[in-house]
């Protein structure tokens, strides 16, 4: 796989109470990514972006929610999430704080 594919995988990080949650407990962080990802690419991306050793990943697709705006109804769009665990000794830090 292309590196630059890699680069593009990612689209950011999906930061919510149960991603917290799951990253604190498990070692899990939560990836909003392009929706033709495959497991092992998105494994390779994250190892590559963030110099890593990755356990596993899991991923999800969700649908997007029915939305109303007045009369007119409406869709978001669907989209994927990964679910990536680090082996031990291995950190992801988003803010950047040391």
């Amino acid at each position: 796989m292309s590196e630059e594919r890699l680069m593009k995988l990612l689209l950011s990080p999906h930061v919510s109470e149960k991603s917290t949650r799951i990253a604190d407990k498990n070692r899990q962080f939560v990836f909003k990514v392009v929706p033709d990802a495959t497991k092992p690419e998105i494994k390779q991306a994250v190892e590559l972006m963030f110099k890593v050793e990755v356990e596993g990943v899991q991923v999800v697709n969700v649908a997007g929610k029915r939305k109303r705006f007045g009369r007119m109804a409406g869709r978001r769009p669907d989209w994927k999430k990964a679910y990536v665990r680090l082996k031990p000794g291995h950190d992801i830090d988003f803010v950047g704080g040391q």
